[in-house]
Parts: C-alpha cells; structure tokens; sequence
C-alpha cells in the first residue's frame, strides 16, 4: 500500500499546550492498534499488518518509535523529523 504523509497535532484549546501528535504514513482502516510506552505511544496497522501511523500522547523514547517503524526508514525519518522535541525523550536532532 501507498505511503501517505500527514501531521496532525492536537493542543489544548485553552493553554495551547500540546497534547498529540498523530503520523499518518498510510490512509486505511485500522484493524490492530499496539500499545507501547506506557501508553504513550499507540501505533495503528491494517489487515495486512502495514503501519498505518504513530500516536505520540505523551513523551516517548526515540528508540522505541525506530523500533515501531524498523522495517522502513523512510517513515523513520518522517517522524524523526517531525516530531516536536518534548514528543521524543533522547532525540539528537
């Protein structure tokens, strides 16, 4: 299936504090959801077991986002790239 490329953070309407960041790496319906960091981290995977995207809820270890998406690099480096800095506990960037 196609990659698809999308950011979506959400914040709090009233403080402005950011409270997700949703990476989008491919469109589909989401047939598993596995829970990582505490629940920090949620990624979403279709029928065939293609990640459909990464939740960030709460600070998360960048080794564990590498390890949700180690089968390719590409979406690797989306979110390596993409992610506000408090989202990614060990960031060098």
């Amino acid at each position: 299936m196609k990659r698809e490329f999308r950011v979506a953070v959400t914040t709090d309407k009233q403080t402005g504090r950011l409270m997700a960041v949703y990476f989008q790496v491919r469109r589909g319906k989401a047939a598993e959801v596995r829970e990582f960091e505490q629940g920090n981290a949620l990624a979403n995977y279709n029928a065939n077991g293609e990640l459909l995207g990464i939740e960030l809820l709460g600070p998360c270890k960048l080794k564990v986002v590498d390890q949700i998406a180690e089968k390719d690099g590409v979406v690797r480096q989306f979110i390596r790239s993409n992610a506000p800095r408090k989202m990614l506990v060990g960031s060098s960037r």
